[in-house]
């Protein structure tokens, strides 16, 4: 039997107090992101990446050893002194991600597209490279 007061729901009441005031607070100091897909076959790792209101330019696309990393910054450039904000939802700044990819990527052929706003990156699979094992004496 759930509690009520006054016909109203006090767990309900704390939901809403916390989604409409510490919410948008938390969210608003978590960094500017973007959303990706990523999927693979047999043949390569699939990487899809809205990034609306992005040029092509602003995008940046890295690999260290194994890890993939998807950088941007965008920039607000004009500030309008005579306009009083009610909300501000649009995020600039810098936005990164990483990706761990593991070691059979063939970085040659990696081909990389950005169109409408989203960044499509085909990394193809080649055989990983053999390490060698090797048994160490214990003395």
């Amino acid at each position: 039997m759930a509690i009520k007061l006054y016909g109203r729901d006090p767990l309900k009441m704390f939901e809403n107090v916390f989604n409409e005031t510490v919410s948008p607070f938390v969210s608003s100091m978590v960094a500017p992101s973007f959303k990706v897909d990523v999927s693979e076959d047999e043949e390569a790792i699939y990487i899809d990446a809205d990034m609306p209101g992005m040029k092509k330019e602003e995008v940046k696309i890295s690999m260290d050893e194994d890890v993939l990393t998807i950088s941007a910054e965008r920039t607000h450039e004009e500030e309008q002194k005579k306009k009083d904000y009610h909300r501000v939802e649009r995020s600039y700044g810098s936005m990164s991600r990483s990706f761990s990819l593991g070691e059979n990527v063939d970085l040659e052929n990696v081909d990389a597209k950005y169109d409408n706003g989203v960044l499509h990156i085909v990394m193809p699979k080649k055989e990983p490279t053999e390490k060698k094992a090797k048994e160490i004496e214990v003395k």
